[in-house]
């Protein structure tokens, strides 16, 4: 398969053992792709260290696909092979392997960057269940995500729906910490640095893309496991970016202070949920204090490894 040598524009899918999403999302990738106003790709990054995505992907024979196969485990290592790979793209897009986009995804991205200059475009992320969620869950809102007006400037952001102006990120020195690959919040880390070295994000709410949520995620012990796990990579971040500015343990203070309050209120949300008989009340003070846990954790210096593997 050939490569397009001339893509001025990459949109990159990181895979890991998910053949059957896999198949669901190329052919639309492929598509808008090929649609794109300007030389587009896309760039399969298999971070299966059995390279088993490589047939699958070599089977579809077109010249619009590269695979790659990254072996370093953690989604921070694919991610950052993604950047390499794309060292000299105009604009690399990430979307993940079990998500699906809307037909106006990358026109809606690639508009919006060309209308405002961004650093980075960020678009919205709305949850399919395999099947119908615990009612609990539902009324906890534990998979519902931000909607926000186009052109809303932002402080952070997740990496699943993103579109990069390359210039700007290799100007900035950005990369993704190998160090978060297998504990989460690599993305949490990679834009906050992004702004935080003087780029700029913005919201693109039509860029939609479809998160499939598998039964495997739809039980109240995952959920508050992916809070608790939320809340640890936030401290771990914000610990990570004041390395060498001098706030040491104040910081860890008030990242203490801050998930010992979520603890209590969340607790206290989660008693009286259960003594008035609101799942709501209950599943969302559950999900604050899991939260507050990990933060907590998190600012005493454990890692909780949300992707580890065997």
């Amino acid at each position: 398969m050939a490569f397009p040598t001339a893509s001025a524009l990459i949109i990159a899918v990181l895979t890991y053992r998910r053949p059957d999403d896999l198949a669901a999302v190329l052919p639309a990738l492929i598509r808008q792709a090929e649609a794109a106003p300007l030389p587009a790709s896309v760039l399969v990054i298999d971070n299966d260290p059995d390279a088993g995505a490589r047939g699958q992907v070599q089977d579809l024979a077109n010249g619009m696909i590269r695979y790659v196969h990254e072996p370093r485990p953690g989604i921070a290592a694919a991610r950052s092979r993604a950047l390499a790979e794309a060292a000299e793209a105009l604009l690399l897009v990430f979307i993940d392997d079990d998500e699906v986009p809307s037909p106006d995804w990358l026109s809606s991205l690639l508009k919006l960057q060309a209308e405002t200059g961004a650093t980075a475009v960020v678009g919205p992320v709305i949850s399919e269940y395999a099947s119908t969620p615990d009612p609990w869950i539902t009324a906890g809102e534990f998979f519902r995500r931000r909607r926000l007006p186009t052109g809303t400037v932002l402080d952070v952001a997740a990496t699943n729906n993103l579109l990069l102006d390359m210039d700007q990120v290799r100007a900035l020195g950005l990369d993704f910490n190998a160090g978060f690959g297998l504990m989460g919040g690599e993305d949490t880390l990679f834009t906050r640095q992004l702004v935080q070295r003087g780029g700029t994000m913005v919201w693109c709410d039509e860029a939609i893309v479809m998160d499939r949520v598998p039964d495997s995620r739809l039980t109240r012990s995952w959920v508050l496991r992916r809070a608790y796990s939320s809340g640890n990579s936030w401290s771990r971040v914000s610990l990570e970016l004041a390395t060498g500015s001098g706030p040491g343990l104040w910081l860890r203070a008030r990242l203490l202070g801050s998930g010992a309050a979520r603890v209590a209120g969340g607790a206290a949300k989660a008693a009286l949920g259960t003594l008035s008989g609101s799942p709501r009340r209950q599943a969302k003070g559950l999900r604050t204090l899991a939260r507050g846990a990990g933060m907590t954790t998190g600012a005493l210096g454990a890692r909780y490894s949300e992707y580890r593997r065997d």
